[in-house]
């Protein structure tokens, strides 16, 4: 009886794809698995001083939408952690169902582009950070004002913050990365994190002593408002409204650099 030696490849083919196939499926399964908890730390600390009217449980599954996606598209031989492959991904999905939600009114974003209009000028002007009343002056608005105002678009500030471009490869980087200090990323990722980083460093050290501090420990010790609040002496709405205006003046810094 004749052997077809083709048909036999073929089928040794199959019976050898079949279990790579089983064992790529629970590879991805075990990376989900063990990411959850990355999700929800994540969702928890994204969402720490945003509205309360938010629904956390739409976020936690939009961001194990993002985990999920992570894990299909994760390629290990690109070099790349997938915990900084995922928290990318996760960040981004949960930013997404944040800006779905429309946080802030149209009012509010004109706002805030005019205050980050207002404090860019005032810097060219003074060469230097200007201060708070210099600021509710440019504003035309009270001390107090100008303090409700960094209430209302601290969220803006923090969504800004995650806000991320791509490298050539189409894959996100944004100033949190910098700030927190992410973990290893592509050989072209790291270029551009390492030109970012000198820059934002450089602006974090011109930043006004309070909110220089605020910032480091809020991004780079994991400390809450209220423990950044007993370091330094000050309230949490006062704390608040320092890294609001901090990222104020990094994102006018961060727009120059990508542009």
């Amino acid at each position: 009886m004749a052997v077809n030696v083709e048909d036999l490849t073929d089928r040794r083919q199959m019976q050898v794809e079949v279990p790579n196939d089983r064992r790529k499926d629970k590879e991805r399964e075990q990376l989900i698995v063990d990411h959850i908890p990355l999700v929800r730390y994540l969702v928890g600390r994204m969402t720490l001083h945003l509205p309360q009217h938010l629904d956390l449980q739409d976020l936690m599954s939009a961001a194990m939408i993002g985990l999920i996606n992570a894990a299909d598209r994760f390629d290990p031989s690109r070099g790349v952690l997938f915990k900084t492959f995922a928290e990318q991904h996760v960040r981004g999905t949960i930013l997404d169902e944040l800006r779905s939600y429309d946080v802030l009114s149209r009012s509010m974003r004109d706002k805030y582009k005019h205050l980050t209009r207002e404090l860019c000028s005032l810097e060219h002007q003074l060469g230097r950070n200007p201060t708070s009343e210099e600021v509710a002056a440019a504003l035309g608005i009270s001390q107090d004002d100008y303090f409700r105002l960094l209430d209302d678009v601290h969220v803006f500030t923090f969504i800004s913050l995650d806000d991320s471009w791509e490298d050539d490869d189409g894959n996100p980087l944004c100033l949190a990365d910098v700030l927190c200090e992410s973990e290893a990323k592509s050989p072209q990722q790291q270029v551009m994190m390492m030109q970012l980083a000198e820059t934002l460093g450089q602006a974090i050290e011109a930043l006004p002593e309070k909110e220089r501090l605020a910032v480091t420990l809020y991004y780079n010790e994991d400390f809450n408002l209220k423990e950044i609040g007993v370091t330094l002496g000050l309230t949490e709405s006062r704390i608040s409204q320092l890294i609001s205006q901090a990222m104020v003046r990094l994102r006018s810094r961060l727009k120059l650099h990508k542009n």
